[in-house]
């Protein structure tokens, strides 16, 4: 019983997603950016030829993160406001009172909105990160290492955020829940970039912000993951000054103690805003 209403509030959060008006603005945003970085690589081939160089192959991996984290971003703004709406705009229009008054638990309810947020928000970003990849192969012939991994990874960065949004929308206003998680995911991405400029100067202070921030909101570290699934393998070994305090470069892939904190990380915070939830006066 309690997995069927879970599937059927995950099908009917994917349905209601999907009428919303901001997910034509999310394919819009997208088409964009795939469009003005197919022009870009084009350029790579017109300085370089070939991506046969050491510095080509820097520059196309420095471009693809690049526009990555672009389309990281475009589907961050669209899920995070998605998440607020989908549960706090329920909350203050009355409609979660007409549904939670059935025999239904909130936690079933909770349970099914992140499931279905979850499912429209990967396979948003996971199309779209796959078809920037087929956009590197056509221009310039280059198809990143590991594309399953960094795929995955950016599915991951983007149900981390999902999580805390959803657990935001059940204490705060729809708007103010968007704002927030935007707002932290730049903040732990700043973060990290300052860190890694404290790690080129060698300033172990400033390097451990990068590290703290990762710790406390994993979408940073998952994103440097993707990146180093993305680029070209042999980067580090022929550029390693090139890596000090670069923002779209990483030197290494994630531990597995990493992705175990990040797994552990998204179940406190779903446990959260289960409870939070619960609470909650409808």
């Amino acid at each position: 019983m309690i997995a069927r209403t879970v599937l059927t509030v995950a099908a009917l959060t994917v349905k209601e997603a999907s009428r919303r008006r901001v997910l034509r603005a999310l394919a819009g945003l997208t088409i964009l950016l795939l469009a003005l970085s197919g022009w870009g690589f084009s350029r790579i081939v017109a300085e370089f030829g070939t991506l046969t160089s050491g510095e080509a192959k820097l520059a196309a991996s420095i471009v693809l993160n690049l526009v990555m984290f672009g389309l990281s971003l475009i589907a961050t703004l669209g899920t995070a406001f998605l998440a607020g709406p989908t549960l706090a705009g329920e909350l203050e229009s009355g409609t979660a009172l007409a549904i939670l008054a059935r025999p239904i638990r909130r936690s079933a309810v909770l349970l099914g909105k992140w499931l279905g947020l979850v499912a429209f928000g990967s396979g948003f970003v996971v199309l779209a990160a796959l078809a920037q990849c087929l956009v590197v192969w056509a221009t310039v012939g280059y198809w990143p290492p590991r594309p399953v991994t960094g795929l995955a990874l950016l599915a991951a960065q983007l149900t981390v955020l999902l999580t805390l949004g959803l657990l935001l929308s059940t204490i705060t206003s729809p708007m103010a829940s968007g704002v927030v998680a935007v707002g932290l995911f730049g903040a732990t991405w700043i973060a990290g970039v300052v860190g890694g400029i404290g790690k080129g100067f060698g300033n172990e202070s400033v390097a451990h912000v990068g590290t703290v921030s990762r710790i406390l909101l994993p979408t940073d570290g998952l994103w440097r993951g993707a990146m180093n699934a993305f680029q070209d393998p042999t980067l580090f070994a022929q550029f390693s000054d090139a890596f000090e305090g670069q923002p779209f470069l990483s030197e290494a892939p994630l531990t597995g103690t990493y992705l175990a904190w990040t797994a552990l990380w998204a179940t406190l915070v779903l446990g959260l805003a289960a409870v939070a939830f619960q609470r909650r006066d409808l």
